[in-house]
């Protein structure tokens, strides 16, 4: 629905627009009038072809009125871009206006040099006139410009581009019109020739104008952007927590501007951080295209760590270890692997040491990437026998785990709680549910905070084990 149907205020910039387009309107039917009569007086080809050429910019002005004021429209069900490629469409029948209007007054030039006489009278009238369109030429060229510039709208634009040349052929016509004067005064035929010349002069410079707005204008159809734009826009994207830009596309649609980019982050990194680095990149953005419609899609990258560590716990299980805590670090140009390796207990140090070497070899042979391993090692241990905790055992364990559920306000519930003993040794296990968004980081200090409780008040605790799991695991 159009917004003024409503009786929602026009925006000023789209009353600016439309007033100047007017303006354009007006000033071309004045001029195609004046031309015209003063053309058919003198018989001046250069002023009939100028009529021509105004007449014609008349249509022009009236289809960029109509394109400027369709373009303001705000984006519907049909056009989910809005309505931005109408200026375009406008410039481009613009361009095929400006080179019928070539077409017809080459052939004018062609007949006058040599197949008819026409007899022309470079009066007081035909330079007037042709001084007043160059006048009518400057003042709305600049208007134009002026507007096109501040809305960036490309009607308004080539509309200008259009009249600022008008001014170089109302010249070229005046020149025309002094050789024929000066042809009566000195008796030299041949330049009453200069007219049609001059004519011909016009239609060069309408053909040069015809093929720039047109070039411009197909590239503006087939969303084509200027050099260096795309590159500009993917450099300002990579603010701090993007690891890549993978996609970047940009494309102009009248005086609207859109991007779309595609952004590779850490596959830790939380939504909440995720929205802002969008925030980010779409703020950099709209630092190089004001006003721009942007959308951000953030994916996340994976440097290989999973493959990493499944590498890793493989060739572990191959050499009788197991391995976890495996971490990946980049230092500089290099790639270092930590991890934590099981073995036997009954192993001595040396024999431990020989073995652990040899499974550290073969990571760096099978992982080029890698370029140093730092292992700590850890024995298995031995099967011992669990027996279950007293009832005083989880009676205490119950009444620490109550005073900090109070404390953290629903930050985790304690669930499945299990309390033991190994060897005379206090054990207990328990499940923690957060909240699924909460960050892996955030969820490990919250159970370093429980463990720390814990072993706190009850100082005979030998082994805390915690799991941390989203609600929809909860068991009760």
């Amino acid at each position: 629905m159009d917004t003024q149907e409503v009786g929602i205020p026009i925006p000023k910039g789209d009353r600016e627009k439309k007033l100047v387009a007017l303006s354009s309107v007006l000033a071309a039917v004045f001029l195609t009038l004046i031309k015209l009569v003063v053309g058919i007086i003198t018989g001046s080809l250069g002023i009939l072809s100028e009529a021509a050429h105004s007449g014609l910019d008349l249509v022009a002005a009236g289809v960029t009125w109509f394109a400027v004021s369709v373009s303001s429209r705000p984006p519907d069900r049909e056009h989910t871009y809005g309505h931005g490629k109408i200026e375009n469409l406008s410039a481009l029948f613009e361009t095929f206006l400006l080179l019928l209007t070539c077409v017809w007054i080459i052939y004018e030039v062609v007949q006058r040099l040599f197949f008819k006489e026409v007899e022309i009278e470079a009066n007081s009238w035909a330079f007037l006139i042709m001084l007043i369109s160059i006048a009518v030429d400057i003042s709305r060229s600049r208007a134009l410009y002026r507007v096109a510039r501040k809305y960036k709208s490309q009607a308004l634009e080539a509309d200008a581009l259009h009249f600022s040349t008008d001014i170089w052929s109302s010249s070229v016509v005046i020149g025309g019109l002094i050789l024929v004067r000066l042809s009566d005064a000195l008796g030299v035929e041949w330049l009453v020739k200069a007219d049609a010349v001059a004519a011909l002069a016009v239609a060069g410079i309408v053909i040069y104008v015809s093929v720039k707005l047109g070039m411009r204008t197909v590239s503006a159809l087939l969303d084509a952007v200027p050099a260096g734009l795309r590159d500009e826009i993917a450099y300002a994207a990579q603010v701090p927590g993007v690891l890549k830009v993978k996609r970047t596309r940009v494309r102009i649609a009248g005086p609207e501007a859109f991007a779309d980019l595609t952004l590779m982050v850490s596959h830790e990194t939380t939504l909440e951080q995720a929205h802002e680095i969008a925030d980010q990149a779409e703020a950099a953005v709209c630092e190089i295209l004001p006003g721009a419609d942007v959308v951000v899609h953030i994916e996340p990258l994976i440097r290989g760590g999973n493959g990493i560590v499944n590498t890793v716990r493989g060739l572990a299980a191959k050499h009788g270890m197991s391995a976890h805590g495996v971490r990946i670090y980049d230092v500089a140009d290099s790639r270092l692997l930590e991890l934590h390796i099981e073995v036997e207990d009954t192993l001595s140090v040396d024999e431990a040491h020989a073995k652990v070497s040899s499974f550290e070899n073969e990571i760096l042979n099978t992982l080029t990437s890698i370029h140093q391993v730092i292992s700590h090692i850890e024995p298995i241990g031995e099967l011992e026998e669990r027996q279950s905790g007293s009832p005083d055992d989880e009676s205490m364990v119950l009444e620490v785990l109550q005073g900090l559920k109070e404390r953290m306000d629903q930050e985790c519930h304690f669930h499945q709680v299990e309390v033991h003993r190994v060897a005379g040794e206090l054990f207990m296990t328990l499940h923690c549910t957060v909240d699924p968004k909460t960050a892996i980081v955030d969820a490990h200090t919250l159970t370093e905070i429980v463990e720390n409780e814990l072993r706190s008040s009850i100082p005979q605790l030998s082994r805390v084990v915690i799991h941390v799991e989203p609600p929809e695991v909860d068991t009760a």
